[in-house]
């Protein structure tokens, strides 16, 4: 538990933000967006020093403005902001990930698609008139992140949605761990982060397991495919032990499911008998590809296996989860918030789901009184701390 020193440390500012902060949460983020909600109402009203309490608008007791965007009966919609939006610092968040939420077409009913949520936040902001001072978009899952390079004559839908976000006024875009983080390149002149949730992952694995031996004969980190292997290097070089990745060998001569089916799993890395393995990637879909990633490791001797993902989409449910937990092949499932998930799915033991509203509110509060990100955006520091004090536990 923090003390309440480190939390001034970290919340307070000695700069005066420039324009008024505002939070529009689209419907299919009501949750995480409340609770980044009352981190930055508790911060300002406890940590903020005399002038800034006395600024108007920097302390109150919600900064979430009323927002909606409600549907004809075909199924058109319109966007729709009942607050004043002029002068604002905006930070627009959004889940393009929540299937539960339905709307109606002629008496049909549809669920929602990534596709329906980028629409409704292009709505919001051109509600906004150009009136906000500044608008950041918040989209943890990034629309269409997958299509991130053209391999044929296909479209590249990030690069263009993106652009269209820009052109639409919107100053900076925040996500968390994009397939590519090189599709920024399509916006050089536009504000794009990408965040990787490693600290809250290290945290969550220790507050749930206290018996890890943090040393290179004890553990090991895998990625599960080429693409990931600069996050393992990163955790394994924080945690201080090796690395292992898999290569995947796909069939280029076919599509199923709208990608070539992967024929084999080959590995390259050290011995794992006896040792626990992280799994880490950016994205758990079906679940197929990393349990099968799981299986090779069991068969190689590996002992607990920690899957490791910061989305845990599940588009095919969790029952192969469950039955790879039950053979002893899954030990712990450690994802974020950042993605819709039943409660059904959280419920499950040996399900970790990190909170990653904090995190939101940091940024937020960082970015409205411009301060430097540097410290967010590489938690190194803070891990090897954590790290330092699980093993003097």
């Amino acid at each position: 538990m923090q003390s309440a020193n480190n939390v001034r440390s970290i919340v307070s500012f000695e700069s005066i933000p420039e324009n008024k902060l505002g939070l529009i949460v689209m419907k299919g983020c009501k949750d995480l967006g409340t609770r980044v909600d009352q981190y930055l109402v508790k911060w300002r009203q406890e940590y903020a020093g005399a002038e800034q309490k006395n600024l108007p608008g920097y302390v109150k007791e919600s900064f979430i403005l009323d927002a909606e965007t409600p549907r004809f009966g075909s199924g058109e919609a319109k966007g729709q902001i009942n607050a004043t939006v002029r002068g604002y610092d905006l930070y627009i968040l959004v889940d393009v990930t929540n299937y539960s939420l339905t709307y109606t077409v002629s008496g049909h009913e549809n669920h929602m698609s990534p596709d329906d949520h980028y629409q409704d936040l292009k709505r919001i902001i051109s509600a906004v008139s150009g009136k906000a001072k500044r608008i950041t978009v918040i989209m943890p899952f990034l629309y269409e992140g997958r299509q991130h390079k053209r391999s044929a004559r296909e479209s590249l839908d990030c690069a263009c949605m993106l652009q269209e976000l820009v052109t639409l006024g919107v100053d900076n875009i925040i996500t968390f761990d994009a397939h590519d983080p090189r599709v920024q390149n399509a916006i050089p002149n536009s504000g794009f982060d990408s965040f990787r949730p490693i600290y809250q992952f290290v945290k969550g694995i220790f507050n749930n397991c206290d018996d890890l031996q943090l040393d290179a004969d004890h553990l090991m980190i895998i990625s599960p495919d080429e693409g990931a292997t600069d996050r393992a290097v990163y955790l394994a070089s924080v945690l201080g032990v090796n690395m292992g990745m898999f290569y995947k060998r796909r069939d280029y001569t076919q599509i199923v499911d709208g990608r070539n089916p992967i024929v084999a799993h080959e590995f390259l890395g050290d011995c794992v008998e006896g040792k626990d393995v992280f799994i880490i990637d950016d994205m758990i879909s079906s679940g197929d590809s990393i349990i099968d990633v799981a299986r090779q490791l069991k068969k190689r001797k590996a002992n607990r296996i920690f899957m490791i993902a910061t989305f845990g989409l599940f588009t095919s449910g969790m029952e192969k989860f469950d039955k790879a937990f039950e053979e002893g092949i899954l030990y712990r499932l450690v994802t974020t918030n950042l993605a819709y998930k039943p409660q059904e799915f959280t419920d499950r033991e040996y399900l970790i789901n990190c909170d990653m509203s904090k995190f939101i509110s940091y940024i937020v509060d960082t970015l409205n009184h411009d301060e430097s990100m540097g410290d967010l955006m590489d938690p190194y520091a803070k891990i090897e701390a954590k790290v330092r004090c699980y093993n003097n536990r």
